[in-house]
């Protein structure tokens, strides 16, 4: 062993204050140097051609291309180093032979006894590429449940195919990328050749295992953000401020989109800044009842342990039927969880929104394109924002306008629409006083969110979309652009399920245990 280690420094730099010899005469009295020696020499190949390759590059010409040409197959032979090494220690953590293995393992309250040792079917996928693993399978005592691998269990194998390392960097790109760059991406980084088949089964079964961790994760992350803008600078009160909106999405089997739906739960400081936010969606569903069930206990679960004072609470969204609905029958009758007390909810049409309306008006009674038109709703829009009792000035200079212009059928419904719109929404378009109580007037966020949780991923040219098959992105997405993504990963790997092992003559507690 003693040749070995000194082949694999020799082509290391000397170290200032000890010696090859010294370094190796250290490692073999180490206590694990009798332990790893398989693995050392296991790992000398690699190592060898990292030495060589380094000479190589020190004794050639050294330009642009050989630098970045070097980095590379530097990168290439650690990957090899680091796939030893796990595959090395993976495959030593059960007993060397089968019958010193513990007999009898004990999950969720059933008991499993010890077969054989069998090779992980396609391997396991790692950070360092995929290894060949070799774990003892433990069958039911009682007909009728599945087989399970303690090892694999303990490892935390997403769907037996990827360890957690990997499968945190495969949830984000799946989030975030279409399959085909995910293929790219785990070939690239690390080496790992996955099927589109393999691909959504281990999303699948990680997004599943997420989602219920969702909404605790998104509780904490309010809360901490409403302490900030309860200690933050200016004239106003902290504001928690919902949103809601529908955005169409190309389903399977379809011939026309479909609409699902996005909510946002944002905190604005005493300045009216936005803390942050956090996202909800969901694919397409009549009436749209879980995301509003999951609005309805994020906002509750928030005010319930907020334990400061009460900040404002407001609703904007852009008037359409479910959000408006979801008001009506939601939060208007909503009272805080703690005290019964009325929440007092600001409901407040999008201003962008609103300005659309605005607009159709003006093209219908001056003619679209028109200065005229451009002019006055211009003036329209200061109005509106900024202008007490802005709403009535508008409506009344449009009916003003409409009694001098004689307009055509066409441009008469536009009129009429885009005038009963506003008429009918006058008591949610306080601007003025929105904006003086630090409340935002806009639903950028929401808007946002329709783009950033599905057009951008959903949209993409020829995409067509299973429910299931989008609501695991979904999910995945969710947990990513509310900042969530690394607690309730962390979450989840420690509320695996463990095995507890015995022996026939000391039986494993059947309970089941948790990762710590």
């Amino acid at each position: 062993m003693m040749a070995g280690i000194s082949n694999v420094f020799a082509y290391q730099e000397r170290m200032p204050d000890m010696s090859i010899s010294t370094v190796a005469a250290r490692l073999l009295a180490s206590p694990f140097a009798s332990t790893l020696q398989s693995l050392v020499f296991e790992l000398l190949p690699a190592l060898l051609k990292i030495g060589k390759r380094t000479e190589a590059f020190r004794s050639g010409d050294i330009t642009p291309v050989t630098a970045c040409a070097f980095e590379k197959d530097v990168a290439d032979l650690l990957r090899q180093v680091g796939r030893v090494t796990v595959s090395w220690t993976y495959n030593r953590l059960e007993a060397d032979k089968v019958e010193e293995a513990p007999a009898l393992a004990g999950l969720d309250g059933e008991l499993y006894r010890r077969r054989t040792r069998s090779k992980r079917r396609y391997g396991v996928a790692t950070l360092f590429g995929t290894i060949a693993l070799y774990r003892i399978g433990y069958e039911p005592l009682e007909p009728g449940l599945p087989s399970i691998f303690p090892l694999e269990m303990r490892l935390g194998l997403t769907a037996g195919r990827a360890t957690p390392a990997l499968m945190e960097r495969v949830g984000p790109w799946s989030a975030q990328h279409t399959q085909k760059t995910v293929f790219q991406l785990l070939q690239q980084e690390h080496d790992v050749r996955w099927s589109a088949d393999t691909l959504r089964k281990v999303t699948a079964t990680l997004s599943a295992a997420m989602a219920p961790l969702r909404h605790e994760a998104q509780v904490t992350q309010v809360l901490t953000w409403l302490g900030n803008a309860q200690k933050s600078s200016g004239p106003h009160k902290p504001v928690l401020s919902v949103g809601r909106d529908g955005v169409f999405v190309p389903m399977r089997g379809q011939k026309e989109y479909r609409e699902a739906c996005t909510a946002t739960l944002a905190v604005l400081d005493r300045r009216g800044q936005r803390v942050g936010t956090v996202y909800l969606g969901h694919m397409p569903q009549p009436g749209q009842t879980t995301l509003s069930a999951q609005l309805t206990a994020l906002v509750q679960d928030v005010l319930r342990r907020w334990q400061g004072p009460l900040p404002r609470v407001q609703y904007v969204t852009d008037g359409g039927h479910h959000p408006s609905e979801y008001f009506d029958q939601v939060l208007r009758l909503m009272v805080h969880p703690r005290t019964g007390a009325a929440l007092g909810w600001e409901q407040v049409l999008d201003f962008y929104h609103a300005c659309g309306y605005l607009t159709k008006m003006a093209q219908a009674l001056f003619g679209a394109g028109t200065r005229q038109a451009s002019s006055w709703a211009h003036k329209m829009r200061h109005w509106l924002r900024d202008k007490r009792h802005g709403i009535f000035r508008v409506l009344h200079s449009a009916a003003a306008h409409r009694i001098w212009w004689e307009l055509s059928q066409d441009e008469e419904k536009a009129y009429e629409n885009a005038y009963n719109y506003l008429r009918q929404r006058m008591g949610i378009m306080d601007y003025v006083g929105y904006r003086r109580h630090g409340l935002t007037i806009g639903s950028g966020v929401t808007e946002a969110a329709c783009k950033t949780l599905f057009t951008q991923r959903f949209k993409q040219s020829g995409m067509k979309w299973s429910w299931e098959g989008g609501q695991v992105i979904v999910e995945l997405r969710v947990l990513c652009l509310s900042g969530i993504w690394t607690a309730v990963y962390d979450a989840h790997l420690a509320s695996l399920p463990l095995p507890e092992m015995g022996t026939k003559r000391q039986n494993p507690a059947p309970t089941l245990q948790m990762a710590a």
